[in-house]
């Protein structure tokens, strides 16, 4: 690109609690490579109060997204609001010409998002996908360790996580997440996020079997107490061969646990690795990495080499990916590469989730 920096446009901020406002305004804020260039919400007066909160001036606060997608000085779109409406919105940049970061899910379901790959691959921009947890250090790190054979040939691998939400409890922002014809699901979500980081690790699914249930189907509202119903799984198990043929299995399971809320063990004929975290967002998470080889009897820490970080130091999650993120896009804008997460990688991950969704229907193992 021409221009010395980035101008990115925020579409959806909510001051001190949307995901625009704790991730990418830090995010873009540590990096020199971005200037945030302009925030549009559903209203002038919410608009005008990000801009506030940014620190943009009044006239770079928008109550449209046609209206922020047209500001000269915006590169980039960024869509960071409910899946629901991001065909609608990735739409509207792309018909200004306009590159887009748009949060995952990509799309409310398969054919939304194959439908914006489309759009992108039709155009010369480019489209970068939320996929932010295959950015965490620790992930790339090992990715790259069983990439040059560490831990010897690949056996297994395995993640217990939680969710968070779709448990007893729900709050008033987050309650849409109950109906699964919203697109923002405990599958497309925690899971999503973390199915992606293991299979950019680890390799694809070749075939997968699945078992869902709704075992919690009446959640706490916790600002009033009501009960609201929930018509999505709070239990997904996922089992099945990579291409490499190694054996993966993946458990999420709703709301938060006494014990482990984020485990992930990779096995090989020659190791073992550990990935733990607080909480079962990997992609939001700081990664704590273990590891045993050999003749080594326990895991022991792994420190993850300061290459596997670019984002300026003293910047922490949730920002931390998400700038990582951005970096990667940036060198594809300057250079002309793709090592962004993009598009047609959403369709991908997408593509997995209807599989599991298909293989849990029916019962029966499904091919990819």
């Amino acid at each position: 690109m021409a221009k010395s920096t980035i101008g990115v446009g925020i579409i959806g901020y909510e001051v001190g609690r949307s995901w625009g406002a704790t991730a990418h305004v830090p995010a873009l804020r540590s990096l020199p490579e971005f200037d945030i260039a302009a925030v549009a919400t559903t209203r002038q007066e919410s608009a005008l109060a990000a801009a506030k909160d940014i620190g943009l001036p009044e006239n770079r606060a928008f109550a449209s997204a046609a209206e922020l997608a047209a500001c000269p000085d915006v590169d980039v779109v960024a869509v960071t609001v409910k899946v629901p409406f991001h065909l609608d919105l990735v739409r509207t940049a792309i018909a200004a010409g306009k590159h887009v970061y748009c949060e995952w899910p990509l799309g409310n379901g398969l054919e939304e998002a194959e439908q914006m790959a489309a759009l992108i691959r039709d155009s010369e921009l480019r489209g970068a996908i939320g996929l932010q947890a295959r950015c965490a250090p620790a992930i790339r790190y090992v990715k790259d360790m069983v990439q040059a054979g560490e831990i010897g040939d690949l056996l297994s691998s395995h993640i217990f996580a939680t969710g968070i939400m779709w448990g007893d409890w729900v709050n008033q922002p987050n309650a849409y997440v109950l109906d699964g014809a919203n697109g923002a699901t405990m599958l497309t979500i925690p899971f999503g996020h973390a199915v992606d980081a293991m299979c950019y690790a680890l390799g694809e699914f070749r075939d997968v079997t699945a078992v869902t249930a709704t075992r919690i189907p009446k959640v706490r509202l916790v600002e009033t107490g009501e009960f609201l119903d929930k018509n999505t799984p709070d239990q997904i198990i996922v089992s099945g061969q990579l291409e490499n043929d190694a054996v993966a299995a993946v458990h999420y399971r709703g709301g938060s646990s006494r014990g482990a809320n984020f485990v992930w063990e990779i096995n090989g004929s020659k190791g073992d690795l550990r990935l733990e975290a607080p909480i079962g967002h990997a992609q939001m998470a700081d990664l704590a990495l273990s590891g045993g080889f050999g003749k080594d009897r326990q895991l022991a820490p792994l420190e993850i080499p300061a290459t596997y970080r670019w984002a300026p130091e003293g910047l922490t999650n949730p920002a931390l990916n998400v700038a990582q993120s951005y970096l990667l896009l940036a060198d594809d804008l300057r250079d002309g590469t793709h090592s962004a997460a993009d598009f047609d990688d959403a369709v991908v991950r997408h593509r997995l989730l209807q599989a599991i969704e298909q293989a849990a229907r029916s019962g029966s193992k499904v091919t990819l």
